[in-house]
């Protein structure tokens, strides 16, 4: 169905000037809703980012990279921070897009609204013109034919000179008459121009005008939902990231990897044994002296070998032994210095009960002094075996590294060696020394650190209890030990008629090996000996030449037979 305004509201020319008003009040007040929008979509992007921001972690901790709900959380925060930035591309394409091409196009309407309608009202005041024209003609024709009727009436009645001057009455009304006609027909020319050409063309300029500024509103529209359509699939997949992030905790992984932390790897301390204080006679020997006749019965006494307290031998060299080739460990490096706990002890039995308090306190806590020794021997067992094999894995990186890095410099200098005008092999060798001796220096590090990746798992005495600090670092004190030795002499003696671990295969020795650590075993080649204890991965066995000689040996130098039944069966520390 057509529809023409100039032909429809031909005489509608203020409605349509209050109704082509609105509708650009109304596409202003859609472009500050837009603008509005962009605001809040600007500012919400600005709070999440701030949000992410402010719960991630300010730096990389190991415990956060550890358990699979802090990977997940971090996870959530990285897609939190994603969709915090297709916000911000949202605010600026509806700022840029809508907003911007909303405000000049307003510009650019009232413009051509204002030119519509001025055209529209000297169209009006024209066809006015002519009316009142056409009015004022009409009037004087009236008046003069009027007058002339009158002058007609009274040169019946009078003389030859009043007819003379009713003739003259005549023909001024017939003059006024010629001109009202000609005024009529004007302004029905005017008249018909005005409604049937001029209004027709101005009226449809400004319906075509309402019609571009509806499409315009519907385009912005359009446009706002296929920004946020275009942001709306990246954000599907950060939702979908946060959902796989949500699925990838796994619970009991978290839980074992807190045994993992934390593990010491000491067993529980066992049974105290009963001190009968009613006995009559008291004991009345030092310290110093009572250790001294301890020892000296120690020495005597036949004692099997896993029940004296003995470190455990250094690792193998890491590299393939060679017959009568044994590396030499270097010594450990000395303890870190704490206070005697002998000393705390006597303290807590001659003080006040304040004072009491704080040597509890002290033996609850411990006393460091200077920093964490190079060893790790300030850590627990299960620690102290992860921090220095997490140690030994990055030393071989670096050695891996170095090595390729060498491999490279060597057929570089072979290349320049056989074609020199490509350059002079002579100038490689700085480098080449330099990456050797760092080579060297890293092996050596790495030797070291196999040397002290030592230490297998006892049973935590009470000393070791009380030397334990709240982040489970320890230092153990022999002077302390020495100390309760003398009240746990009842529970060692126990051990004396034990009788020796059961053996779980036979080895026999491939090259000659000298024990000279505490703790080891000689042994000539060819020799076959019991296995007690399998390698635990640190490269030594646990073997037996009879009831009374038994210690470890490198894996690496023995041939190892396992029996069918021990296979899959428990060893002892």
């Amino acid at each position: 169905m057509s529809c023409n305004w100039g032909t429809e509201l031909w005489d509608q020319f203020d409605n349509l000037e209050k109704h082509t008003s609105w509708g650009i009040d109304f596409l202003e007040r859609y472009t500050k809703f837009v603008k509005e929008r962009a605001d809040i979509e600007l500012s919400y992007a600005k709070q999440i980012r701030s949000l992410s921001k402010k719960y991630h972690p300010k730096r990389s901790r190991e415990d956060e990279s550890r358990f699979t709900w802090c990977l997940a959380f971090a996870a959530t925060l990285r897609q939190l921070n994603e969709v915090a930035v297709q916000r911000e591309e949202l605010a600026d394409s509806l700022n840029t897009q809508i907003v911007c091409e909303l405000t000049r196009y307003t510009h650019e309407l009232k413009t051509e609204r204002k030119t519509h309608f001025q055209d529209g009202r000297r169209a009006q005041q024209h066809i006015e013109s002519s009316w009142k024209q056409l009015e004022s003609s009409k009037r004087r024709f009236e008046r003069d034919c009027k007058e002339a009727e009158r002058a007609q009436h009274v040169s019946d009645r009078i003389d030859l000179d009043s007819k003379t001057d009713g003739e003259k009455k005549q023909q001024a009304a017939e003059e006024s008459r010629k001109d009202y006609v000609t005024s009529l027909n004007q302004f029905n020319q005017d008249q018909h121009q005005h409604y049937h050409t001029l209004v027709p063309v101005i009226y449809q300029r400004i319906q075509d005008m309402e019609e571009r500024r509806i499409e315009r509103i519907c385009e912005a529209m359009r446009s706002s939902a296929e920004a946020e359509r275009k942001v709306l699939p990246v954000v599907s997949r950060c939702l979908d990231a946060m959902m796989d992030a949500a699925e990838s905790t796994q619970p009991r992984m978290d839980t074992r990897q807190v045994v993992e932390v934390y593990k010491s790897g000491f067993d529980p301390p066992g049974d105290v044994e009963f001190e009968d204080y009613s006995a009559t006679m008291r004991r009345s020997i030092s310290e110093s002296s009572y250790l001294d006749n301890r020892t000296e019965g120690r020495r005597h006494s036949r004692k099997l070998w896993p029940f004296i307290r003995k470190n455990k031998p250094p690792p193998p060299p890491p590299t393939s032994p060679s017959p009568g080739g044994v590396a030499s460990s270097p010594q450990s490096p000395p303890p870190v210095s704490r206070e005697p706990i002998t000393q705390r002890l006597n303290d807590l039995m001659t003080s006040g009960s304040r004072t009491r308090k704080q040597c509890l306190r002290s033996l609850k806590r411990g006393v460091h002094h200077g920093s964490s020794p190079a060893d790790c021997s300030h850590l627990p067992p299960e620690q102290r075996r992860k921090k220095l094999q997490t140690r030994i894995n990055n030393i071989n990186q670096e050695i891996q590294r170095e090595r390729e890095q060498r491999d490279a410099l060597l057929k570089m200098r072979e290349v320049y060696e056989h074609s020199p005008q490509m350059g002079d092999a002579g100038s490689l060798e700085p480098r080449l020394e330099e990456v050797k001796q760092s080579l060297q220096r890293l092996e050596d590090e790495l030797r070291r650190n196999q040397t002290l990746n030592i230490i297998k798992p006892t049973c935590l005495s009470l000393s070791t209890c009380l030397s334990l600090s709240p982040d489970g670092s320890y230092t153990e004190d022999h002077s302390a030990e020495l100390h309760f030795k003398s009240r746990s002499s009842e529970f060692d003696d126990d051990f004396d008629d034990e009788e020796p671990l059961p053996s779980i295969g036979t080895c026999k020795s491939l090259y000659p090996f000298q024990g000279q650590n505490e703790g080891t075993l000689s042994m000539v080649e060819g020799e076959l000996l019991s296995v007690v204890e399998e390698d635990k991965g640190d490269g030594w066995t646990r073997v037996r030449r009879n009831l009374e000689e038994e210690g470890y040996v490198p894996t690496s130098y023995i041939k190892v037979f396992l029996d069918s039944s021990a296979k899959g069966a428990m060893t002892y520390i």
